[in-house]
């Protein structure tokens, strides 16, 4: 049996694919969060059910990508049946596009979900009460209660689909109202103040962004700080292991040591040991700031902002994405409705200091203020690349994609107390261990063609090539060689930086990488336009892939990247010359 899985955004629909199906699609407290097919399966009462979660839609007139991707599947007739998840807390909204669905389709199943929150919040849904007005099954879950999500499989496969033709409304609407009206009970003294004072908190201009900014200086800081520890002693972990390797493949012809040892295992190891720490830091506290339902209000905070550049708040989203994969953040500009504005949002994406480039701004930014001082200088690097990606969207927006801004629609989920035992391994497994073996993947190979490169004099045959165009932006062509060698991930930047000037060889270096580079000579210029460059420059080839996916136009994806890359090179002259 296919089924789909549709409903308005925030509604709950991917949290429960999850819990039906057992994947781990990331979830967030957010409207947009989901903006591709999901398809997965669970197997009930002999059955084998295929269940694809839709993109959340408002209405089936879709307006951008991912709600037309939603419709269409809709519409077409795909599945044989369709489960439409409401929002328990808020049943008349969701009722609408029910509704609408309703009067297309008759296969259909009503979850009213979010049951245990509405318990809270004093709401209660007469479900039974509900079915008999819509001539639907309707079943009330919470996903959290496995109960009522086998009862919701059993009304699936044993209730027969109805003609839809009765279920044509004049006014979905006012249709919803009314039907709202006799279900939904609310009880009194159940207000929960504590929300609007929360909310007048984040959105005010006077407060709202002096808390995002702690917030942002927080969250770095605990980075920083957390990460320190477990990345040195993994270096320490890892340098030992080297010896022993070393020793182990003392048989081996030199070439083959040189390429197991000192190419693919060190770095490998020193990529695993500089990203892998903050990452697991930084995906459970950002992942918080998700759970909650924070980001979109930051989105309607910044909303202001983003216009005055041509924008819309919903691109300060695409942003905070961008933070663990630019190439998430890309496909993330599928929720921004006007195509002008995406393209924008696309272009500037990779402006945003994604988890690959994290580590080298904690090293460097480390080097330059110890202490507390590296996350203000980090934090103050994610502000600049949010500012960047700002002002060019602005630029584009008044210029070459000059339109009539558009209207800003967002939903405000509600604030809810976070899931940390969900969240912990959530972020651990599905984002932090993901990229980590990405970055290994990256790396075994990357590292076997750098130690070729290093030992037969090509490596300094091209960092003495690159050197005049470095020393112009304030570095030299050891670094600039290590940005063109890190396309295929930024996470690889530090491994060939340390590759290229220990000439290959990375033995007894393990736990040294701060003190090879000062012994190296590296200033707090060239380490400032390191950074600055680490912030601007091309995307990664994963992201350039999906540009190019998401776009389907060679220009747009070249296009991507001159401009990051034009805007690194500005900004690292005028340093050089004024440093």
């Amino acid at each position: 049996m296919k089924v789909l899985l549709a409903g308005n955004p925030n509604v709950g629909k991917s949290t429960l694919f999850n819990a039906l199906t057992g994947l781990h699609q990331h979830t967030g407290n957010w409207p947009g969060k989901t903006v591709s097919l999901a398809k997965g399966t669970v197997k009930y009462s002999g059955r084998i059910i295929e269940l694809t979660d839709l993109p959340g839609i408002y209405s089936l007139e879709a307006s951008s990508e991912d709600e037309k991707i939603a419709a269409s599947c809709i519409e077409n007739g795909e599945g044989e049946r369709i489960i439409v998840v409401c929002d328990g807390t808020a049943l008349e909204r969701s009722l609408i596009l029910a509704l609408q669905i309703l009067g297309r389709r008759g296969d259909v199943i009503l979850c009213v979900n979010l049951m245990d929150e509405a318990k809270v919040r004093g709401i209660r849904v007469d479900g039974e009460k509900l079915e008999r007005l819509l001539g639907i099954p309707v079943v009330l879950t919470a996903v959290g209660d496995r109960g009522s999500r086998r009862k919701l499989l059993e009304r699936l496969i044993h209730s027969p689909g109805i003609p839809s033709a009765q279920y044509l409304y004049d006014d979905p609407i006012t249709a919803a109202e009314e039907i709202a009206g006799q279900c939904v009970r609310i009880e009194e003294g159940t207000d929960q103040n504590w929300r609007k004072v929360l909310d007048r908190l984040l959105l005010s201009r006077r407060h709202g962004i002096p808390v995002l900014l702690m917030l942002l200086i927080a969250l770095v800081w605990l980075t920083v700080w957390g990460a320190n520890y477990p990345s040195q002693l993994l270096e320490g972990l890892f340098g030992r292991l080297y010896g022993w390797l070393y020793r182990a493949a003392d048989g081996f012809p030199g070439w083959v040591r040189g390429i197991l040892v000192d190419g693919i295992y060190a770095t490998t190891a020193r990529v695993i040991a500089v990203m892998l720490p903050p990452m697991a830091i930084f995906f459970p506290l950002f992942t918080i700031l998700e759970d909650i339902g924070y980001l979109p209000r930051m989105a309607l905070l910044l909303d202001r902002p983003m216009c005055r550049c041509g924008g819309c708040g919903k691109q300060a989203l695409t942003l905070c994405m961008g933070l663990g994969c630019n190439a998430v953040g890309v496909m993330g500009c599928r929720i921004i409705d006007s195509p002008r504005e995406r393209l924008a949002a696309i272009l500037t994406n990779a402006m945003m200091p994604c988890n690959g480039r994290f580590p080298t701004l904690i090293l460097l930014g480390s080097l330059l203020f110890p202490e507390a001082g590296a996350a203000v200088i980090v934090a103050a690097a994610v502000v600049l690349g949010m500012a960047g990606a700002m002002t060019v969207s602005g630029m584009m927006n008044k210029t070459v994609l000059r339109h009539r801004p558009s209207a800003f629609v967002l939903e405000l989920p509600p604030l809810r107390r976070p899931r940390v035992g969900q969240i912990l391994v959530r972020s651990l497994l599905d984002r932090t261990l993901h990229i980590a073996l990405r970055a290994v993947r990256v790396a075994a190979p990357a590292g076997a063609l750098l130690w070729f490169l290093a030992n037969t004099s090509w490596l300094g045959k091209i960092t003495a090539f690159l050197d005049p165009f470095g020393r112009l932006l304030g570095m030299n062509g050891v670094i600039l060689t290590a940005f063109l060698c890190a396309l295929p991930a930024n996470e690889l930047l530090i491994p060939v930086i340390l590759m290229a000037i220990t000439g290959g060889s990375l033995q007894g270096a393990a736990g040294q990488s701060g003190q090879l580079l000062i012994q190296w000579g590296l200033t707090w210029k060239t380490a400032l336009c390191t950074m600055v460059f680490t912030l601007f420059h091309w995307p990664c080839a994963t992201t350039l892939m999906t540009i190019y996916k998401e776009t389907g136009s060679k220009m747009k994806t070249a296009a991507a990247v001159i401009l990051p890359t034009a805007v690194g090179v500005i900004l690292c002259l005028l340093l050089n010359l004024v440093c």
